[in-house]
């Protein structure tokens, strides 16, 4: 088994610690207060779950919420508060915006390594060490890390983890050695999910994988659907979107009934058995590393 296949396994456990980390003494007063206007930034897997968060706490009218990566967070807009998400705590974009805030910036942030270069950057931190990774792929944290934040927001992430107990637990809906592309569909907060299960599929497979709004989907990216190849929506489709792709040939996935972080969880799955098949090593892929540390010349100033 790869470390990447067992490192998803214990996703559902990861959640219910961060949940009972955000709702406990140790966590309280660190992330901004509802209503307070906050700034997500992460690179990458951490990039996505911050788009995630940045919708989901707009949408429970919990204030003004914007995601950025890191190395695109807009200088010249003041945010009271930022929150950046960074596994290793020491990917250069983010240690050096979390450096160069304005000094009545409140910044925080959500890593797996104490004593990092982000965790001393930031004004505060808070550690998912249990959700730390030895695979070069993110899986386990970058999920725990949006459990936490939305344990933060007031939600019950315990149907989440049954769910994601369940995802670990059920056939894989497609099968990898019979297809050769797949496009994830999302809306909302669930597009950053759909964004990380394309990421998930190329990273560890070098597979064919995209990602769309559900809505904007029939803009011109349905041309692509056709026999052979999957369409995977994280939610509902708009109304009439299902048949249309069906029409296309295409198979479409029903994981409607997990919770979306769940189908997450089942996305991952797929993306290790898909490296597998392939005779890739999941833990390794081409071109990656841990995480992305640049020399001061390929900083761009």
């Amino acid at each position: 088994m790869s470390k990447t296949t067992a490192e998803i396994a214990t996703q559902p456990e990861c959640w219910r610690r961060a949940a009972a980390l955000a709702t406990g003494a140790a966590a309280a007063g660190l992330l901004p207060p509802a209503g307070a206007e906050l700034a997500v930034v992460g690179c990458g897997t951490s990039w996505f779950m911050a788009q995630a968060f940045a919708a989901l706490r707009e949408a429970t009218g919990q204030g003004r919420t914007d995601a950025f990566p890191a190395s695109e967070f807009p200088a010249a807009r003041e945010y009271p508060h930022v929150l950046a998400l960074c596994r290793s705590g020491t990917t250069t974009e983010v240690v050096a915006l979390l450096s160069g805030l304005p000094a009545g910036t409140r910044s925080v942030v959500v890593c797996a390594v104490a004593g990092s270069p982000a965790v001393h950057a930031a004004r505060r931190a808070i550690l998912l060490d249990f959700a730390d990774e030895e695979s070069v792929v993110q899986t386990r944290f970058a999920t725990t890390a949006l459990a936490l934040l939305r344990a933060a927001l007031g939600e019950d992430v315990e149907p989440a983890a049954r769910d994601a107990e369940r995802a670990l637990a059920a056939p894989l809906p497609l099968d990898p050695a019979a297809l050769e592309q797949v496009t994830f569909l999302g809306s909302g907060w669930t597009l950053g999910l759909a964004n990380e299960a394309a990421l998930k599929l190329r990273e560890a497979a070098q597979f064919w994988a995209e990602s769309h709004l559900a809505m904007e989907y029939r803009h011109g990216p349905i041309s692509i659907a056709a026999p052979g190849r999957a369409v995977w929506p994280f939610g509902p489709l708009p109304p009439g979107l299902g048949d249309q792709i069906r029409a296309t040939g295409a198979k479409l996935v029903d994981t409607h009934d997990l919770d979306p972080l769940a189908a997450l969880v089942l996305a991952q799955r797929f993306a290790a058995a898909a490296a597998e098949c392939r005779g890739l090593d999941p833990d390794s892929p081409r071109s990656l590393t841990r995480s992305v540390i640049l020399l001061p010349q390929e900083v761009e100033t």
